[in-house]
């Protein structure tokens, strides 16, 4: 993660590494502005973040502010996601410590694309 990591993160990551079960009882709504944060403070805006998670999740703004007004977990939040990205596959590298693309549990290789674009964006990185 990049040096803008609050405690909530670091909580999040800690329970991520500890037990699978409660990271997917994690609501979307909590996440959702440490994404929006990480973005603005290396110049990136809410829209950004918006339209990765819409790429991601086949979400529109409308649907995607829905499952944030609901409070959804991550568990629900892709359950419900209209279609995953076909191209989703393409996303490689590292997060946490982990390559996103040998993750095995199918959920939390999806929350961990999620993290990766953010990553990547945050890094001032092309959203193509």
């Amino acid at each position: 993660m990049l040096i803008a990591r609050s405690y909530a993160t670091d909580q999040i990551l800690k329970t991520i590494k500890t037990n699978n079960t409660r990271v997917y009882k994690i609501s979307f709504a909590g996440v959702y502005p440490m994404y929006i944060q990480k973005a603005e403070k290396k110049g990136r805006t809410k829209e950004e973040v918006d339209t990765i998670l819409c790429w991601l999740t086949g979400y529109n703004k409308q649907t995607l502010q829905k499952q944030i007004d609901k409070k959804t977990d991550l568990q629900t939040f892709f359950a419900e996601a209209p279609q995953l990205n076909p191209n989703v596959s393409k996303i490689t590298g590292m997060i946490c410590g982990y390559r996103v693309e040998e993750i095995e549990d199918p959920l939390m290789r999806k929350s961990r694309y999620m993290d990766k674009l953010i990553d990547e964006l945050a890094k001032g990185k092309a959203m193509e």
